[in-house]
């Protein structure tokens, strides 16, 4: 079979297989679609696959195959935080910046000390130190990688649970939207190297220009011509970011943000979303599984996924407890808004993809938050769903 035969065969496997399981296990209550795909694309992975069928794997998996669905796996994850970033409103973050900064401060600072303290003992042991990283980028990586909240599943959830409109929903999207933006801050930081420091200036530098330039000719155009221009813009920052080492999706980050959401359609803004996770992500899950590794042996690698998943979810609760008893918020608030917010896929997995790739981590750190990040997800909607009943029930008692 030559390339393209090959690379279809693959393609079906990659959209057909996860929606197989999915649709006939009925998975959904504890794992929806998305994390389906992820783990699909772990089993399709040279430490699962590959190791039990390796004629299969090298067969359907070759290098040029792999390449082919790299190229679709980098525009997707482009477009997905590209929209993410446009969709960060922090206004209303602004304008109730008491509770949000000391609830979203909380829910960031916790869990990401505790997923520092994780990450110590992994510094004296072979295998999950980057050959690029120092100490400080490991730890940091680790615990800010235990500190993530996924948003766009984040809003998937609430959509779900019938909260995104109401209340509580707004406001675990405000907590949610400011922990983001620390996020890509803090993987700035992290990417930040000295050595092209005069390069990563320039781009910055240059960003700000554009910025400008680029916002004024957003308001002053049609918006069908809005989304055009949006992906030129898009390409532009992602080259900008990666030629100055700070990453192409970091980039795809700082170009969503610069722009207004009033800016476009919502209800298109919100298609595109669901169309970039339907027809495009799938890729890019079965990219991330292609890149999992058991080096250090599979028992030690879930071993280390369960360390990461402990810290992750006792920080992320510890930290909305303290911000619920530090602001007085009703019983049982806390702990819906932790467990929702301590959900991890898609940000965290592009967050992990960026270390592995400047090798701040390896392969065996990278499975092992890739498994923390499917269980975090996992654990969300069966432990919200009971807690969200009781706290109606609570409700309907205290009504007069």
């Amino acid at each position: 079979m030559n390339t393209t035969e090959i690379y279809l065969i693959a393609m079906t496997v990659i959209f057909g297989l996860p929606y197989l399981i999915w649709r006939l296990g009925r998975t959904d209550y504890f794992a929806p679609l998305v994390v389906v795909q992820i783990l699909t694309g772990i089993a399709l992975g040279p430490g699962i696959l590959g190791s039990a069928f390796p004629d299969v794997y090298r067969f359907v998996f070759n290098p040029a195959v792999i390449q082919s669905l790299n190229g679709v796996a980098w525009w997707a994850v482009m477009l997905f935080v590209f929209i993410a970033g446009i969709e960060l409103d922090l206004s209303e973050a602004w304008e109730k910046r008491r509770e949000s900064s000391i609830t979203a401060g909380l829910a960031l600072g916790v869990p990401l000390v505790f997923g520092a303290v994780a990450a110590l003992p992994l510094l004296g042991m072979p295998g999950w130190l980057g050959p690029k990283a120092t100490n400080w980028q490991f730890v940091l990586g680790i615990g800010m990688s235990c500190a993530v909240t996924a948003l766009p599943i984040l809003i998937l959830f609430l959509e779900r649970l019938h909260i995104l409109r109401e209340p509580l929903g707004q406001r675990i999207l405000r907590y949610a939207s400011l922990d983001d933006l620390a996020i890509w801050a803090v993987l700035a930081l992290i990417l930040l190297d000295w050595e092209r420091v005069g390069k990563q200036a320039a781009f910055l530098a240059a960003f700000a220009v554009l910025s400008w330039l680029v916002r004024r000719l957003m308001a002053r155009v049609p918006e069908r011509d809005r989304w055009y221009l949006a992906l030129v813009w898009l390409a532009v920052c992602g080259f900008g970011a990666d030629w100055s080492g700070l990453h192409y999706m970091v980039g795809a980050f700082l170009a969503g943000v610069v722009l207004d959401a009033r800016w476009f359609d919502q209800d298109k803004m919100d298609l595109l979303r669901h169309h970039v996770l339907l027809v495009a992500m799938p890729v890019f899950f079965l990219s991330t599984g292609l890149r999992t590794q058991w080096g250090v042996g599979g028992a030690m690698v879930f071993g280390v996924a369960l360390l990461f998943l402990v810290a992750s979810v006792s920080g992320k609760l510890l930290g909305l407890r303290l911000a619920g008893r530090i602001l007085g918020w009703a019983p049982g608030e806390a702990s819906i808004i932790g467990w929702l917010l301590q959900t991890k896929a898609l940000i965290m997995i592009i967050f992990a993809n960026v270390l592995l790739d400047k090798q701040v981590i390896t392969s065996d750190t990278f499975t092992a938050l890739l498994l923390m990040a499917v269980g975090s997800t996992m654990l969300t909607i069966p432990r919200v769903t009971p807690l969200l009943a009781g706290a109606s029930g609570q409700n309907a008692v205290h009504r007069p």
